[in-house]
């Protein structure tokens, strides 16, 4: 068996050589130090269910400015730990006075990690040109360990996700995921990536995603079909509510004989004042 669940301090392994993420070697052997899925193929790695994210030089995330200082742009990356993007760092050269104007609270950014240093001051840039600001379509949090599943083996779950979706979609190593489309594609891909994150652990994933993105764009192409049944049927309602006054020349003459002694509704209303 290559999977299984494992505890924090459940042993795995008496071949320290095979340690990798998620483990820890006392006394010559190999334990668990998260709650998560153990991978005991080849190397053993146990990816956690749960937890923060921690960040590692060289990750794209996304970040939601928090604070302007002096110099420093304070960034939330989801983490214990926040980040820290110096003026120096961004595309173009700007003042201190001016950092608002570029980057205030509450904007998001995709950003990459530059520096972790022993004590956790997490240097971030935006000097690259994958790097931007985000303006537009949506944010999603997902759990950060769930992000290696959305992607899939050599990027093939996210490349289903956009060819089925029509959206385009960046998952941040830090469990951010940006996405772009029109609405109802947009809104497809956010169920889509909601389930992949629930349903991550259990096997044969990805026949059942494709099921699903199947079964939901059905509904979407029965929706206006069945929107304008709905028209028509409250159009033909109407046109019968309307129908039920005769017309003025299908009236009986008895009913306009009586109609005309009485004054109709106006004289009621004004009186009568013959």
């Amino acid at each position: 068996m290559d999977k299984k669940l494992v505890i924090p301090g459940e042993f795995l392994s008496d071949d320290v050589n095979l340690a990798d993420e998620g483990t820890y070697v006392e006394e010559g052997k190999v334990f668990s130090s998260v709650f998560g899925i153990a991978s005991l193929k080849n190397h053993i790695r146990v990816v956690p269910l749960s937890g923060k994210y921690i960040p590692r030089p060289g990750d794209m995330i996304i970040g939601i400015i928090t604070e302007v200082s002096f110099s420093n742009w304070i960034v939330d990356i989801r983490s214990p730990y926040e980040g820290l993007l110096h003026i120096s760092e961004f595309p173009r050269r700007i003042e201190n006075t001016e950092m608002s104007k570029y980057l205030n609270v509450g904007d998001a950014i995709i950003t990459l990690v530059t520096d972790v240093d022993p004590s956790m001051k997490v240097e971030l840039t935006l000097n690259d040109q994958r790097l931007r600001q985000i303006k537009e379509g949506r944010i999603i949090d997902v759990t950060p360990s769930k992000v290696p599943r959305l992607i899939g083996r050599s990027g093939s779950m996210i490349a289903m996700l956009k060819n089925e979706t029509n959206c385009n979609i960046f998952i941040g190593q830090n469990g951010r995921v940006w996405i772009t489309g029109k609405d109802k594609d947009l809104e497809l891909a956010v169920k889509a990536v909601l389930k992949i994150e629930k349903e991550s652990h259990v096997s044969g994933l990805t026949d059942r995603l494709t099921r699903f993105l199947k079964e939901e764009k059905g509904k979407k192409e029965k929706e206006p079909e069945k929107e304008r049944e709905d028209k028509e049927g409250t159009t033909a309602e109407e046109q019968k509510e309307e129908n039920i006054e005769p017309a003025e020349e299908e009236k009986q003459p008895e009913q306009k004989a009586e109609e005309e002694k009485s004054g109709g509704i106006l004289d009621e209303l004004l009186g009568d004042e013959k």
